[in-house]
């Protein structure tokens, strides 16, 4: 039964694949300007959400150092 079942599924992806295939874009491309919509050119969002994540992480290392240290001066 549970072979069934998997050629089953695998028939049924193979029909519907034909929906996944990737479209290509219009035709013009929109706007005038072909450069980038930002300036200046690097165009990488990094602001505040960056850094607050940076802290969030070495904080977050801190302690599970602290942790790994207080366990192991209780071992010995």
């Amino acid at each position: 039964m549970k072979q069934v079942i998997v050629v089953f599924g695998l028939l049924l992806a193979m029909c519907n694949s034909n929906e996944l295939l990737a479209q290509p874009p219009p035709p013009g491309g929109g706007g005038g300007d072909s450069g980038p919509n930002c300036f200046p050119p690097p165009c990488v969002p990094i602001d505040g959400g960056l850094s607050w994540l940076l802290i969030a992480g070495t904080v977050y290392g801190g302690k599970k150092l602290y942790k790994a240290n207080k366990e192991q001066k209780e071992e010995l």
